[in-house]
């Protein structure tokens, strides 16, 4: 078996290398954090609604909520759900 001597300049390339596939890593994870809790403006601006829609969604049991003083908010979580449970596939292309 034969060894290959390291140089400088392959540790320098395997050094910058690293650096950079460590900050695609830190980017793509910040972009795929998702906030805790959205407030109702956020909510209706995702699902493309009105306020009253929302309130609906709230008032009929659709859409869990957490009211704290006079701010609602919901988790992105349950919203998501609510929208994979209301999916319509059209199978009848």
């Amino acid at each position: 078996m034969m060894s290959t001597p390291i140089t400088r300049d392959d540790l320098q390339d395997f050094k910058m290398e690293l650096l950079r596939d460590i900050k695609q890593l830190l980017k793509q994870q910040k972009s795929a954090r998702i906030k805790k809790y959205l407030r109702s403006s956020e909510v209706m601006d995702y699902l493309q609604i009105s306020p009253g829609t929302l309130q609906n969604l709230r008032l009929n049991g659709t859409l869990p909520y957490i009211k704290i003083g006079r701010i609602i908010y919901y988790d992105p979580g349950e919203v998501q759900k609510v929208m994979e449970k209301n999916r319509i596939l059209n199978l009848g292309l």
